[in-house]
């Protein structure tokens, strides 16, 4: 699906962003003049751009705040945190490093932090116990009444943000009487940025910590806790679901079976390839290197590649009990083919809904499909909690 640009990166994250309009954490009109100021594969012009809008889109809503206008406010910092995000998306070159990545990072962090003080319900930051650390969270409340309900755990992928969690699903979640958890685990966010936290491929490590905690809570119906993990957290849900068995439910949006056999499609050529060799190759292969040598803390695309092998469901797959919804789409350019592969190694109970390109939710996670699949997966979620 072309969503503006030819450059089937830019393409892509354009369409992420605008598809948080759903949920009030964009606005189309914004989007267009941000993107058509910003040529084919040029990523400095893509980052400037996308800065301007959010600096400006953020002052909206200092101005509204100031005067008292709350639901103002609360959608236009909601918006430039979602523009902030997106402005750093493409500065992995050196991200530890790079201050303007670190200033759009916390940026889009305040913001959203701002804009969740100003919600109809609470949204509370949290920090989980996790080994010797702790992991950021958001507590996300469908009311003040303290009854239990059933609460979705959630996380992102290779590059989802705590901030982004809210608009890639808790307020789909929220509208349909779901509490969530959400959290950066290892290699994401905050965790990856401010504490260094790498992926690791065990992802029960940072699951069953989450859990213990969601537990804690008064709110949270012991008997409905779900797993949602976005992306490569398809994978990692699925890696989690199979030794951490407390959970009613997963959904695995995408599925993924083997993140090595991925990494391998990206044709590399030399898998040693140097940062240099990277100008030669497109966007999409360009960034995923970047991205992954910083958030799986490693020094080359050799070592990246060979650090993947060991993110695969093989052999454990059939250790999940709980019920389980595989999603796919129809023309995912990241892990096409897979949710098959993980679908056919469950032996739970499982289901696997097909996202068709010309019903608009072809894309990788049904980017631009955000009401699509949340009605999807919520409405299949009700009927399995409900049983």
């Amino acid at each position: 699906m072309k969503f503006i640009f030819e450059d089937e990166s830019f393409s892509f994250e354009a369409l992420r962003a605008a598809g948080y309009a759903t949920y009030s954490g964009a606005e189309l009109g914004e989007v267009l003049v941000t993107c058509r100021q910003v040529p084919e594969g040029d990523e400095q012009a893509w980052s400037a751009e996308w800065a301007a809008t959010a600096e400006r889109v953020e002052a909206i809503g200092r101005t509204a705040l100031a005067a008292g206008h709350k639901v103002s406010a609360r959608e236009a910092l909601l918006r430039a945190s979602n523009y902030y995000r997106t402005a750093d998306f493409y500065r992995r070159d050196d991200p530890v490093n790079d201050a303007e990545s670190a200033r759009l990072s916390a940026a889009s962090r305040k913001t959203f932090a701002d804009a969740a003080e100003l919600f109809d319900f609470p949204a509370r930051p949290v920090r989980i116990p996790f080994e010797d650390t702790t992991l950021p969270g958001y507590l996300f409340l469908v009311d003040d009444s303290g009854a239990p309900r059933p609460t979705v755990v959630y996380h992102g992928g290779y590059d989802s943000t705590l901030e982004e969690d809210y608009l890639a699903l808790a307020a789909g979640a929220l509208r349909r009487g779901y509490h969530v958890l959400a959290f950066d685990g290892p290699g994401q966010g905050s965790a990856l940025r401010e504490q260094g936290i790498h992926f690791r491929p065990d992802w029960e490590a940072a699951v069953t910590p989450v859990v213990d905690y969601a537990l804690t809570l008064p709110e949270v119906d012991a008997n409905r806790i779900v797993l949602i993990g976005t992306s490569l957290g398809g994978y990692l849900a699925a890696r989690a679901a199979a030794f951490e068995h407390r959970l009613a439910s997963c959904v695995l949006h995408d599925g993924v079976y083997d993140v090595h056999e991925a990494f391998h499609q990206l044709s590399l050529g030399d898998a040693d390839i140097s940062r240099d060799g990277l100008a030669k190759v497109s966007t999409q292969t360009r960034w995923a290197v970047l991205n992954g040598l910083w958030t799986f803390g490693v020094d080359s695309a050799k070592e990246l590649v060979e650090a993947t092998k060991s993110y695969t469901m093989q052999g454990i797959a059939d250790r999940i009990s709980c019920p389980t919804l595989v999603l796919e789409a129809e023309a995912d350019q990241f892990f096409k083919g897979q949710p098959e592969q993980i679908h056919d190694a469950l032996t739970c109970p499982k289901e696997l809904f097909v996202f068709a390109e010309n019903e608009g939710g072809g894309e990788h996670c049904h980017e631009g499909a955000l009401a699509l699949w949340h009605q999807r997966a919520f409405d299949w979620l009700d009927g399995v909690l409900a049983n």
